[in-house]
């Protein structure tokens, strides 16, 4: 099989790459891999190497900062998005072209749309390719430029468009389409009249696991994990801290708003200097940080599919609390598995009843491991693959030469 992934699928400590490396692993042992992808800073080595003993081959391309907007700027002139001269690269396409030409695969998978320019590839013609865009992404920027001002609501509107007309093309050129959520599966077809089939993210159940309530260890804190460089983090963020947090301060001046991901951006370290609020920026292992919160928050107001910091967090066992944009791709119940709020007022009446309500911090934090164990444990939800069209026959031919690499 050909995996194609938009970015390096490991480590699997942020949303793009927990799905990709979640699919790697189960079918690398299920078949033989070769993974390409585009990379926009150095690959580590520890990194390669995890790879290698996946794959039978990896290709880690190197995209420069200037070269990626060069071409993001000349796809867009030539009518295409801007999303795929991003993830564009000439030496990329030529490795694929080349394997392609070396191997005659079986199944090709390609993760998001930006990489969907991969299958034009001639060598690449009559091989069975799946598409999983994961979520709509042209949603999304139909959604950025809903709150976007002229003229960068224009420039998000124009993305959000050609996007859409992408994945209109899908049905017609690939095997099968798959998508995070039922109500992504909705939207797709909405515009395309075609059903993508559902292949749900899950969480490590294993690694995120819960350890105990931190209400004597310190004074009452929230959490928020997500890159801080991803625009709706960001978003989320800020609305939170100048909208929600003032609120909660009032009533209770100790406690402490912390931000925990990678690549701050300029807006997301200015957050760090408003009262009751610390950036805590990257971090080499998030589960110390969720173990240390009262309470984890999830402002997003832009959403699509399933958010893996929620699962994270119920898995670590914390309440948490979510907009109704990120409860919408859960099959989570609003007041027993987690809590929802929309407006800053909401928000803050159930912030401040969880810091200083112990026992409900404990019910809630409880029902909503017993969710994440019942409905999303990762073996459970990729099983969906061996049955997926362009995939089930390669999974199932390669099953058997793949068994004992993983004894």
């Amino acid at each position: 099989m050909l995996l194609l992934t938009h970015r390096v699928p490991y480590p699997p400590n942020r949303g793009d790459r927990i799905r990709s490396f979640h699919l790697l692993e189960y079918l690398a042992r299920r078949t033989e891999v070769d993974l390409a992808f585009p990379a926009t800073e150095p690959v580590p080595a520890a990194t390669m190497d995890v790879l290698n003993r996946l794959c039978r081959r990896v290709a880690a391309v190197r995209i420069g900062r200037r070269a990626r907007w060069l071409r993001a700027a000349r796809s867009l002139a030539s009518g295409r998005t801007a999303t795929e001269g991003l993830f564009y690269s000439p030496e990329l396409h030529n490795t694929i072209r080349r394997w392609s030409q070396e191997t005659r695969f079986d199944a090709v998978l390609v993760v998001c749309s930006s990489m969907v320019q991969y299958l034009d590839i001639p060598a690449l013609s009559g091989v069975p390719a799946v598409v999983d865009l994961v979520d709509v992404d042209s949603q999304k920027w139909f959604d950025y430029a809903a709150q976007a001002r002229f003229p960068k609501r224009q420039l998000l509107a124009l993305e959000a468009r050609r996007l859409r007309r992408l994945e209109s093309s899908l049905p017609a050129r690939t095997s099968a389409i798959t998508v995070v959520t039922g109500r992504e599966a909705d939207l797709f077809e909405s515009f395309s009249s075609h059903r993508p089939h559902v292949v749900r993210n899950g969480v490590d159940l294993d690694y995120f696991h819960p350890h105990g309530d931190p209400a004597d260890d310190g004074p009452p804190s929230c959490l928020f994990v997500g890159a801080l460089d991803y625009e709706a983090n960001v978003d989320g963020a800020q609305w939170f801290c100048r909208e929600v947090w003032p609120q909660v301060l009032a009533r209770i001046p100790a406690a402490v708003f912390r931000l925990v991901g990678s690549r701050p951006s300029r807006q997301a370290r200015r957050l760090g200097r408003l009262p009751g609020v610390e950036l805590v920026g990257e971090v080499a292992d998030v589960r110390p940080h969720l173990h240390a919160a009262s309470v984890v928050a999830v402002p997003l107001r832009v959403a699509r599919g399933v958010q893996n910091k929620i699962l994270e967090a119920l898995a670590a066992g914390k309440p948490v609390v979510v907009t109704p944009q990120a409860l919408a791709g859960l099959r989570a119940t609003p007041n027993k598995h987690l809590a929802s709020a929309a407006t800053p007022t909401e928000w803050a009446d159930t912030l401040c009843d969880l810091l200083t309500t112990p026992p409900l911090r404990r019910q809630l934090a409880q029902s909503g491991r017993a969710l994440v164990e019942t409905e999303y444990r990762w073996s459970h939800q990729l099983s969906a693959l061996d049955t997926l069209p362009g995939l089930a026959e390669c999974i199932a031919g390669g099953q058997k030469c793949r068994k004992s690499k993983f004894k």
